[in-house]
């Protein structure tokens, strides 16, 4: 079994640089995983490949961009017998992201004068090993919007996977002086908002409300226009390809929810 903890974390540091990567106060998660030690080569493993899916799936950073290194015995804390590191290609170099560290029986042996744990099937008392996955939040969102932040020839767009955007869909009226697309625009928004992150904006022309969106990455941007009227459909343009289809006000939900998902 395992525990999990967030928290602040402090560190001496004397030069913070490079944004928000090294700094002195930081956000830290962590597991503490316990395990028979014979068991520590295939808990290893399964943790490793858990952080990868975490990385890439999860959090959907580039695989090439993701490098692990093998920590060296004369490199690793004095507590750990293997250590990995994910390292990420950030702009100002490689650098550590995550860690991933198997401290043997270090914590507890130094916790506990006897053996703390009893098998229930054996009967043996012993001290439990431990695996250590650590996950630096400041460090992820740093590389998430590294991996997200694109620069084209008329916009800029924040790349992120539809999950993690902060909003995930603006609702628009084609123009706001027309009260008929206000209204429904209104309305669409009012039941969305009930079931996502949502955003109502009327502000300047529909590209410029587009690529507003872009840049703090809404996946998606539904226009109420006229055709909307009369089809009781609308506009929705999609934030990677700029690609733009119709859909029913009714099947709205749906949609979102499989784009998101």
């Amino acid at each position: 079994f395992g525990i999990a903890q967030i928290g602040k974390a402090f560190r001496n540091e004397i030069a913070p640089r490079d944004f928000i990567f090294r700094q002195r106060e930081f956000e830290q998660m962590e597991i503490e995983y316990f395990i028979k030690e014979n068991d520590w080569k295939d808990s290893f493993k399964y943790w490793q490949k858990e952080m990868w899916d975490w990385m890439t799936d999860a959090l959907g950073l580039k695989k090439d961009s993701i490098h692990e290194s093998d920590v060296p015995d004369g490199e690793r804390a004095h507590y750990s017998k293997k250590t990995i590191d994910f390292e990420y290609d950030f702009p100002f170099g490689k650098s550590e992201l995550y860690g991933l560290a198997y401290r043997a029986d270090f914590d507890l042996k130094n916790h506990f004068k006897e053996a703390p744990y009893k098998d229930e099937e054996t009967g043996e008392k012993f001290y439990p090993h431990v695996i250590e996955p650590t996950f630096g939040v400041d460090r992820s969102v740093l590389a998430l919007i590294y991996d997200a932040y694109k620069e084209e020839s008329e916009r800029v767009v924040l790349k992120l996977k539809p999950m993690l955007a902060p909003y995930k869909v603006a609702v628009f009226p084609l123009l706001k002086n027309k009260p008929e697309l206000v209204k429904i625009a209104r309305e669409i928004y009012a039941g969305l908002k009930k079931e996502f992150n949502a955003v109502f904006d009327d502000r300047g022309n529909i590209g410029k409300r587009y690529y507003s969106q872009d840049e703090i990455g809404t996946p998606f941007c539904l226009t109420v226009d006229f055709e909307s009227l009369e089809n009781n459909d609308v506009t929705v343009r999609h934030r990677d390809t700029m690609a733009q289809e119709r859909i029913k006000i009714k099947d709205l939900v749906k949609f979102l929810e499989d784009g998101i998902s």
